[in-house]
This record gives C-alpha cells, sequence and structure tokens, in this order.
C-alpha cells in the first residue's frame, strides 16, 4: 500500500491514539511527539507518572492480529529467558497486548512498549565492534528460535524468494523502482533469475530457515554504553537464518566498509555458533536478495521519510551492485 502517511492520516492517528491513552492508564493530555514512519508510525508517550511509553499503530491491511500477537509471544519468550535485550510490551488496563484504533471505519492495531534509552549506532569506526557483538545475537536468537516450542497458532510471514522477488511480493514488484527504466529492468532480471536459481539451492529446513528478526538494521538498535538493545520486531518471520545479515546492514549494502563488518558479524557468529565457509560466501546471495527488496520497499512506501531519502540514488546503487553480483555468482 503506498501514499498512506499523508498529513490528514497521520493526525487523524495521532488523535486517534491520544484519545485511546487512557486505556493503557495515560491521561488524554499526555504528550504525543511521532518518532518514525516507516511500515507503521511510532510514537512516544512522555508521562510523568509511570514512565515514557513507546506506541506502534500499526499500517492498515499489512500484520493481522494474530500475527502481532506472534510477534509478542516471541518478544515475551525472548525476555523470559533473558535472550536478548528488548522493550517489555505494555498491556492495556484490561490486560490485553493490542488495542485498537478507529480510523473512518478502518481497524488500526496499537500495541505500546516501556521507552529504553539509547541511541542508532554511529556508521563509524566503532561500527564494526557493534557487528562483532551483533552477530553473536543473531546466532543466539537462531538457536532460540530452532529450540522455542511455538504456539499452536503462531502465526508470521514467510520471507522467502516467492514473497520478496517473486509472484507474491509482501512490499511490491522490484519492477516498480524508482527511475528504474527498460534497460535496468532487463539489468536486475537477470540478477533476480540468478538469485532465484540461488534460493532453490538451498532448501528451506530447520536447519538453516526459521523464525528471524529479519530487521536488526541500525535503526533498531539501540546503543546505551556498552550495552546493545533491539527494538522492532515488527517484520520478524520465517526466513534463511544468514538473511540476518543481510537486513543489519540495509541501506548501507554500497558502503566501501562493508567487508569489515561482514568479518566483525562473522567472528561474532562463530564465538556462538559454527558458521561454514560456504555460508559465509552465500552472505552475498542475501545481500543482493536484500538490496532490490528494499527497491521495492521504496517505491512502494515512497510517503515514508527513510524511502523519500533513498529515491533514485539507492535504484541507481542497486543496479551497480547487480552487475558485481552478477559478476561474482553467475
Amino acid at each position: 500500500m503506498s501514499g498512506v502517511y499523508d498529513d490528514g492520516f497521520l493526525a487523524r492517528t495521532e488523535a486517534g491514539l491520544k484519545a485511546a491513552l487512557p486505556r493503557w492508564g495515560l491521561a488524554p493530555e499526555t504528550e504525543l511527539s511521532l518518532l518514525t514512519i516507516s511500515e507503521n508510525a511510532t510514537f512516544r508517550a512522555t508521562s510523568t507518572g509511570q514512565g515514557d511509553l513507546v506506541f506502534r499503530v500499526h499500517r492498515p491491511g499489512y500484520h493481522s492480529r494474530v500475527e502481532i500477537g506472534s510477534e509478542l509471544a516471541w518478544i515475551s519468550a525472548l525476555r523470559a529467558g533473558e535472550v536478548v535485550t528488548t522493550p517489555r510490551p505494555v498491556p492495556l488496563r484490561d490486560g490485553s497486548l493490542i488495542g485498537d484504533l478507529d480510523d473512518a471505519g478502518t481497524l488500526r492495531h496499537v500495541v505500546a512498549f516501556e521507552f529504553v534509552p539509547g541511541a542508532e549506532p554511529a556508521a563509524d569506526a566503532e561500527l564494526a565492534g557493534w557487528f562483532r557483538q551483533l552477530g553473536g545475537i543473531h546466532a543466539t536468537l537462531h538457536a532460540h528460535a530452532r529450540s522455542w516450542q511455538r504456539p499452536d497458532w503462531f502465526t508470521r510471514k514467510r520471507w522467502n524468494f516467492a514473497s520478496m522477488l517473486g509472484g507474491r511480493p509482501l512490499w511490491g514488484d522490484w519492477r516498480a523502482g524508482l527511475g528504474l527504466d527498460a534497460a535496468g529492468r532487463a539489468h536486475l532480471q537477470r540478477a533476480v533469475d540468478l538469485l532465484e536459481r540461488q534460493c532453490a539451492t538451498m532448501c528451506e529446513h530447520a536447519g538453516n530457515f526459521g523464525l528471524v528478526h529479519a530487521d536488526l538494521r541500525l535503526a533498531n538498535l539501540l546503543v546505551d554504553g556498552t550495552k546493545l538493545a533491539l527494538i522492532d520486531f515488527d517484520d520478524c518471520g520465517f526466513s534463511w537464518f544468514l538473511y540476518d545479515f543481510a537486513a543489519a546492514i540495509s541501506f548501507i549494502e554500497h558502503e566501501p566498509y562493508l567487508p569489515e563488518l561482514q568479518d566483525a558479524w562473522v567472528e561474532g557468529y562463530r564465538a556462538i555458533a559454527p558458521l561454514s565457509a560456504e555460508d559465509v560466501e552465500r552472505l552475498q546471495v542475501f545481500v543482493m536478495l536484500r538490496r532490490i527488496l528494499l527497491t521495492a520497499w521504496i517505491a512502494s512506501h515512497y510517503e515514508t521519510p527513510t524511502a523519500h531519502m533513498m529515491g533514485t540514488a539507492y535504484t541507481d546503487g542497486t543496479l551497480v551492485l547487480a552487475e558485481r553480483f552478477l559478476a561474482r555468482f553467475g
């Protein structure tokens, strides 16, 4: 769905959320400030009484209530097992974890989390150190996903070739990439065809495919001193475990320091779990898969600040990376 977050829509969203605040025990006059607009809209509620909360108002038509409940179930399990540091979901006064807003007849799901201090890590000389820590975190998450007994009703999206670049794309058709002309589409088609063949060789079995965060990019990491917290499990779902690395380098795939980040991530991962030389080689397959997926996302979510900032330059960079990918794997 594109063109959702215009000024009128955001004003209605904020007004609806403000009216719903008492259901979380907050006064209607509690100050709300918009934090981010990406897939969803997130707001910070500044409260002097019980601490700040972060509210996520879901984009209409993306996740069902059961899917959101499944995300929160995984977060709760991770917190209970002290697997990772991530904010606590905050229930409504009636004990439920998911609220609803009526937006002119459209149901909007809302969840709240405790506010956790921290800032996005900077893309500087310290980033490799955080990626070393992130590699260990990913390995720990993957081990948990393999052993955790999910509830019978657990439902999350499947991130595979068909749902990313194939016939059932969740984030739009990559062919609609901003600024992509006929020659560019033909060039990317060759890369997509190669990705399809590569994905077909990697069977979706429990050893290499399972529940992943799928979006631990820099914006979803919170650095506070030496601590690293994870946020925004909204895209968690079933995919290849190695896809988590590609998600981690979203929007910086073209940077010259990428090899250093990959080496650090691999080192951190191997400190917790095995990672073969073949696995390391395949990381670049998932990087290309994610890059083209994000090229489609930018086109289908162009009204969001992140997509608008990337614009056609991101598509141009995707074409360059596709040429390198074809030379390496074609």
